[in-house]
């Protein structure tokens, strides 16, 4: 069996490397190494405005991971930005809200991961809270600057994502927004301060959401979920 192609999408963003400074496509190498890990071929997937590009790109691919990333746009689920909440990018909002509205269409496997599982729950007609730690008063979620927040996560029993990854897991967080709604959506794990943790689609489609990065962690068993759901497709 070929091994399934997994889409990546990724951010636009200045970097540097060698004797270069200027806008690239990027995206954290471990993405496309856990994808690898579980018997995948990472396609990365920068933001395209040209209609129908998600759709084109949707129909050669067997599965799809929404990353992480920046902010989404509050403006995407109607409110006012947050003191807090900066640097979303318009263009990446559009490309994978419409890679998600392709994904529905054809039925493809679908993991959101962080800002992932965030722009999930908006395309789904959800909103966020924009700052965690006004409802928490911790910071354990994004504890500064390039490092992860532990964070345990109970997992509810006879969901997709308990079969995954079990009950009780800690997770790498690291993200001040989290999911306040996700219409159609069942909310699946939790921490432990009530900050929403999984989503997952009911019925036999693999479309599963966290808020943390399981890319970061030895165990993938997601990415593994996800491919074994785009080799069933």
């Amino acid at each position: 069996m070929n091994a399934p192609l997994i889409g990546l999408s990724t951010y636009r963003e200045q970097a540097a490397w060698g004797v270069w400074d200027q806008p690239a496509d990027l995206l954290p190498a471990l993405y496309a190494q856990a994808v690898e890990a579980v018997g995948g071929v990472p396609v990365l997937l920068p933001p395209v405005a040209a209609a129908g590009a998600a759709a084109a790109a949707v129909a050669r691919l067997d599965g799809l991971v929404i990353s992480g990333g920046a902010d989404v746009d509050p403006g995407r689920y109607g409110e006012a930005p947050h003191a807090r909440t900066s640097s979303w990018r318009p263009d990446r909002d559009a490309w994978e809200l419409a890679l998600l509205a392709a994904a529905d269409d054809a039925g493809l496997p679908v993991l959101g991961v962080c800002r992932g599982m965030q722009l999930m729950a908006v395309h789904a007609g959800g909103a966020l809270d924009q700052h965690t730690p006004d409802l928490v008063g911790h910071e354990q979620h994004s504890p500064g600057g390039d490092a992860y927040g532990s964070v345990s996560v109970a997992v509810s029993a006879g969901s997709r994502l308990a079969t995954l990854v079990g009950h009780d897991v800690t997770v790498n967080c690291h993200h001040h927004q989290s999911v306040r709604s996700a219409p159609g959506f069942a909310s699946v794990a939790t921490a432990a301060d009530g900050t929403l943790e999984a989503i997952e689609l009911p019925g036999d489609r693999f479309c599963v959401a966290v808020q943390w990065h399981p890319e970061t962690a030895a165990d993938v068993g997601l990415l593994a979920g996800l491919i074994a759901a785009a080799r069933s497709r």
